[in-house]
């Protein structure tokens, strides 16, 4: 004799409930799979400009007088 049953209405929620939470689980690892690929690709770039531009001496900017027009 059982106590409790579960119904068809209540099967549902639980199979929602679980396809919801493997599909946040799923999403949530592309996110983190996402976001290392393009960390990587930053710190690629980053090192690609460093190594690319030369480092100059600073110049102290240019004075400019504003001319006028007589």
């Amino acid at each position: 004799m059982p106590i409790a049953r579960i119904t068809g209405q209540g099967l549902v929620a639980i199979a929602f409930s679980v396809a919801f939470l493997w599909g946040c689980l799923i999403g949530e690892r592309i996110q983190t799979r996402k976001a290392y690929t393009e960390r990587t690709q930053v710190m690629r770039d980053l090192r690609r400009l460093r190594r690319d531009l030369p480092v100059s001496d600073p110049r102290p900017a240019a004075v400019q007088t504003p001319h006028c027009a007589l």
